[in-house]
C-alpha cells in the first residue's frame, strides 16, 4: 500500500468504453456504451449513434434541457437505474466558468459522465508545534461510501450556490463550525480526478479549503451525515491513509494534498512527482 496507490485509484478508467455526450453544442460528458441501450426509448431527447450521445438540438434553452432530461431521470429511476436519488439538481457545464447548459438530479452525474463539483475542508488545529487534524466517520445511511471517514466538511456543490457559500452552510450542517469561523477558510488548491466506480464516471473537481480551528472547539454533526468526529495526530492520519483503505475514495487523496502542501510528503518521497501529476490531472 503507498500513497500513490490512493492517486492511481482516482485515475483508472477505459476511456475506450465511452462515448461523448454532447448538448447545447457543446461536450458535457461520457456515457458507457454499455448504458446508451438505456437511451433508446427516449428519441425526444437524445440522437444516439455508435460514436456519441446528443441531446437533441431543439431542445434548446436551459430550461427546456433541464425539463427533458427529469422527465428521462424521473423513468430511469423507476426502472431502478438511477440508485441513491438526492433531490439535489447540480449544474451542468462544459467546463468550469461557463454558463449551465442545464440542470440534472446529482446521483444521475456518474451516469452521463459529467463534471461534479465539490468543496472538501481539511480541519486542523495546533498542539504545540504540531498539528492534528479533525477526521469525520460516515453515517452508515449514506448513500456514498457509508462507515467510510471523511473530511470534517465535505459536500458536493448544487446548482445555483457559490463555492464559499456552500462552504459556510456545509460546515453549519455538518460539523456546526460558526459562520465567522467557517469564512476563514483558506482556499489553497482543486484536485480533479476522472474514474469509473459502480455508480458511473466520476469525474470531479473538488474546491479544497483549509480551516484551522480553535483548540477548544469539538464539532458537532447537525444533519445525520456524519456518525462521528477524531482528533488524530499527523501520524496516525498519515498510516492510516497509506496502509488501509478507511477513508471515502477521494477524502484520502485530498488529505495527501494536505500532506504535500504541509511540507510531510517533500521531494525526496520516491513518488512524489508521480503524486503530484496524479492530484491535479485534468479530467477530461
Amino acid at each position: 500500500m503507498s500513497y500513490l496507490d490512493r492517486i492511481r485509484t482516482l485515475q483508472s478508467w477505459d476511456p475506450t468504453a465511452y462515448r461523448p455526450f454532447r448538448a447545447g453544442g457543446q461536450q458535457v460528458g461520457l456515457v458507457h456504451r454499455d448504458f446508451i441501450p438505456q437511451l433508446a426509448d427516449f428519441g425526444a431527447v437524445f440522437q444516439l449513434s455508435d460514436s456519441e450521445v446528443v441531446m437533441a438540438p431543439a431542445l434548446d434553452t436551459p430550461a427546456a434541457r433541464t425539463a427533458a432530461m427529469a422527465e428521462v431521470l424521473a423513468e430511469l429511476r423507476e426502472r431502478g437505474l438511477v440508485p441513491g436519488w438526492r433531490d439535489e439538481p447540480y449544474a451542468v457545464r462544459a467546463r468550469w466558468g461557463t454558463d449551465p447548459l442545464f440542470q440534472m438530479e446529482r446521483a444521475a452525474v456518474p451516469l452521463f459522465g459529467v463534471e461534479g463539483y465539490g468543496v472538501h475542508v481539511n480541519g486542523f488545529m495546533r498542539d504545540g508545534d504540531q498539528l492534528k487534524m479533525w477526521i469525520g466517520k460516515r453515517s452508515l445511511t449514506k448513500p456514498t461510501a457509508p462507515g467510510k471517514l471523511d473530511q470534517i466538511v465535505a459536500g458536493g456543490l448544487p446548482a445555483g450556490i457559490g463555492v464559499m457559500d456552500n462552504l459556510i452552510k456545509e460546515c453549519g450542517e455538518e460539523a456546526d463550525i460558526p459562520e465567522a469561523v467557517a469564512r476563514r477558510a483558506a482556499p489553497v488548491s482543486a484536485i480533479s480526478y476522472c474514474t469509473a466506480r459502480g455508480e458511473g464516471l466520476r469525474r470531479d473537481v473538488l474546491f479544497n479549503y483549509d480551516l484551522e480551528l480553535p483548540a477548544d472547539f469539538t464539532p458537532r454533526n447537525t444533519d445525520g451525515e456524519i456518525e462521528e468526529f477524531y482528533l488524530w495526530s499527523m501520524d496516525r492520519v498519515m498510516d492510516t491513509v497509506r496502509e488501509t483503505e478507511a477513508f471515502k475514495f477521494n477524502c484520502g487523496v485530498i488529505v495527501i494534498d494536505f500532506l504535500i502542501r504541509r511540507g510531510f510528503i517533500g521531494p525526496d518521497h520516491s513518488d512524489y512527482v508521480e503524486i503530484q501529476q496524479g492530484l491535479h490531472r485534468a479530467p477530461h
